[in-house]
């Protein structure tokens, strides 16, 4: 594809990896909104036209940037023998690559790409179920609660970056000047914890958060177990024996 402008034109060779790494360099430099076949043709020095060899639509594009931030937070990744590991390990690489990359995350951490990186990633978090224990069911289920608990707190935390340096500093600022300021009559269980609120920052509450969700998963994990135990109530063993006829 040549370049368009004066003189001889200079050929640009473009795939989808070329189109995507500019859509996250201009994400990057000038947010979300940015991210027009337009401003990406412009930034490649190609006309419009040429991305849709590529690339269908807006749409598609979206789901082709989402996917690369997925391979950016699989780099280097290895899973654990340990179950808990793997997923604390996965949901950090999550959130801190959303929060390189933060125009690109708000329109990416909410959607499903179905390409390899995200089917990876769904590889690891199923196999780290498994090596838990895990039925191939509840593996399914407590794969979306972990899933979206992590793509759902990265894209939060992501769209605060976005926001300009004002408001980030007065959401901030909030736990250390407005809330130790509120009314201890009204508010009393504020004023109670109020001085411990004013410590905490996103990070420490993301990992108290993972944590709760990882404690969560591992009752559920554990209640399957149980259940499965000959004697258990609802175990196999019991439906069967509650279901032979009297002699």
């Amino acid at each position: 594809m040549a370049v368009r402008g004066r003189g001889r034109p200079r050929k640009v060779e473009l795939d989808l990896r070329i189109i995507v790494d500019a859509a996250l360099a201009l994400t990057d430099d000038e947010g979300a909104a940015a991210l027009t076949v337009r401003r990406l043709a412009a930034r490649l020095g190609v006309d419009p036209s040429a991305l849709y060899r590529h690339v269908r639509d807006k749409d598609e594009l979206h789901l082709a940037l989402a996917d690369r931030l997925f391979e950016e937070a699989l780099t280097g990744f290895e899973p654990s023998e340990s179950w808990r590991d793997t997923l604390r390990d996965l949901a950090l690489r999550t959130r801190d690559t959303a929060l390189r990359h933060p125009g690109a995350a708000v329109v990416a951490t909410y959607r499903t790409t179905r390409r390899p990186a995200e089917m990876r990633i769904v590889e690891h978090i199923l196999a780290a179920f498994g090596r838990a224990g895990c039925s191939p069911a509840l593996a399914a289920v407590l794969h979306r609660v972990y899933g979206d608990f992590s793509l759902a707190w990265a894209g939060m935390d992501a769209a605060f970056e976005t926001l300009d340096g004002a408001a980030r500093t007065g959401d901030e600022q909030a736990w250390t000047r407005d809330y130790p300021a509120a009314d201890p009559i009204a508010f009393p269980a504020i004023a109670r914890s109020v001085a411990h609120m004013a410590r905490l920052d996103g990070t420490t509450v993301f990992l108290a958060a993972l944590e709760t969700l990882l404690d969560g998963l591992a009752a559920r994990i554990a209640a399957e177990a149980a259940s499965r135990r000959p004697g258990a109530p609802g175990a196999p063993e019991d439906r069967t024996r509650a279901t032979r006829p009297l002699p």
